[in-house]
């Protein structure tokens, strides 16, 4: 099974083990045997609205195995950044939650409650309850030269409704009032990364998300090899268009794919072949020998228009034709 080459795995949350407040199919269970495997866990968030303490309540209401210390998030990780940036006692304009706020606090930073108080600095992360007044406060600090952190860029966060606007969408708000750009420090940053592997002494960590840009590229640049599960954000067609720094290593419906061999992908005279399924790429085509469902015939999809197009800094835009098995 895949898991047997790893000794830890490093769960993004929103995605992958839940949507909103319910617990993804499957995931749970998953979750439950990686002790029993061997395999420690921790959990890689880069949602700044709660402590790790609540999410991992939150994720015991689930059944799924969690401590506060194996919760590893981008409120905790903003505030060292900030702090490192301006130094103890500067006073900091809060844009997120209150744990965010309690995050500033304990590195001996002073929050204040507008930008009239003419704050040193601005850290902003998600919070629902955010409105206008919040990122108008923010912007008006940022212009007057206040140093500015993010928590995070996720532009969109899973809910059980559908896809919502997450805090990488407001950031772009305050971003497009003032010009100015942010010193983000959550994923895809590889320190949240780092500090759980450090903490759980794996060396063999394998780290598991929906999102390209966050959780596949933060792994990536961390050094630890990465998996996309499809039960949120991005798509195989997304997958397969990625930038080279975003690919990951391995495809997944989801967690229990961890439990199973996971099929060679080799080179096949001029194409790729995983399973039943061939690949070839002819020019800007990509000729698939298998079906669109079958997970299988995207990962010789990707290995093929991966070897054609081996450093591609920006997406690419195959358009796959698939011929069925």
């Amino acid at each position: 099974m895949l898991i047997a080459g790893y000794d830890a795995v490093l769960s993004d949350l929103d995605g992958v083990v839940y949507a909103g407040p319910g617990a993804i199919e499957g995931a749970i269970e998953s979750l439950g045997r990686l002790a029993g495997a061997g395999v420690e866990l921790a959990y890689i968030t880069n949602n700044a609205s709660r402590s790790p303490g609540a999410v991992a309540e939150h994720l015991r209401d689930l059944g799924a195995p969690a401590t506060a210390e194996r919760v590893f998030g981008s409120a905790d990780a903003g505030s060292d950044l900030l702090a490192g940036l301006i130094g103890t006692g500067g006073r900091v304009l809060v844009v997120g939650s209150g744990y965010l706020r309690d995050c500033v606090v304990a590195r001996g930073l002073r929050p204040v409650g507008a930008a009239s108080d003419r704050p040193d600095a601005v850290i902003q992360g998600f919070d629902p309850a955010l409105g206008w007044s919040d990122l108008a406060q923010a912007s008006y600090a940022v212009s007057r030269g206040a140093v500015w952190v993010a928590t995070n860029t996720d532009l969109t966060i899973p809910r059980a409704e559908g896809i919502a606007p997450g805090n990488g969408s407001l950031v772009q708000a305050v971003a497009a009032a003032t010009g100015a750009v942010p010193h983000v420090a959550g994923k895809p940053e590889p320190r949240l990364f780092h500090r759980a592997a450090e903490h759980l002494r794996a060396a063999r960590p394998l780290v598991v998300g929906d999102r390209l840009d966050t959780d596949i590229l933060g792994g990536n640049r961390a050094g630890y090899a990465t998996a996309v599960v499809f039960t949120g954000i991005d798509s195989p067609l997304s997958v397969l268009a990625a930038r080279h720094a975003e690919r990951p290593d391995f495809l997944l419906n989801d967690l229990t794919d961890l439990y199973r061999p996971y099929p060679a992908v080799e080179a096949r005279g001029a194409g790729f072949a995983c399973g039943d399924a061939r690949a070839l790429v002819d020019g800007q085509h990509l000729r698939v020998e298998g079906k669109p469902e079958d997970l299988d015939a995207w990962r010789a999809a990707c290995a093929a228009w991966w070897s054609a197009h081996p450093r591609a800094d920006g997406p690419t835009t195959p358009e796959p034709e698939f011929t069925g098995a």
